[in-house]
């Protein structure tokens, strides 16, 4: 009888194997279509990109707007290639890079106002101490 729950039990470990191996090679085997074409992220992209340019990135922050740009057109490439893994990852790129290039406009900008007044309130203080002399 024991001999029985041995042989029983080798047999069920072998089953479970064959099994576990069948559903390993079943998740590994690529039966699922090709990944569909990041549009979507195109999409925001260039909008991120149209957003800079409206900003002034090209102006304030010329760097970041030119990896920006340059980021969207490898992406448009990979599009056209069918390398839709690629694209997506170089449209996301391109929207962070479009982001910073905006938020360094904005930056720029401010510190050119604020400089600005600076240089308002220094004329503002010497006009008054030349008048109370």
């Amino acid at each position: 009888m024991k001999n029985y729950y041995y042989l029983r039990s080798n047999q069920m470990h072998k089953v479970g194997v064959v099994v576990a191996a069948a559903i390993f090679m079943a998740g590994c085997a690529s039966t699922s279509p090709s990944m569909p074409a990041p549009t979507e992220q195109m999409a925001v992209s260039r909008a991120a990109l149209n957003n800079a340019s409206s900003t002034g990135g090209n102006e304030f922050a010329p760097i970041q707007y030119r990896s920006a740009m340059e980021k969207m057109e490898a992406a448009e490439r990979a599009m056209g290639e069918k390398n839709y893994a690629r694209a997506r990852l170089l449209a996301e790129e391109a929207q962070v890079d479009a982001d910073l290039a905006v938020s360094a406009a904005r930056s720029a900008k401010a510190q050119k106002a604020a400089d600005a007044v600076q240089e308002d309130n220094r004329v503002l203080r010497k006009e008054i101490d030349r008048k109370t002399k």
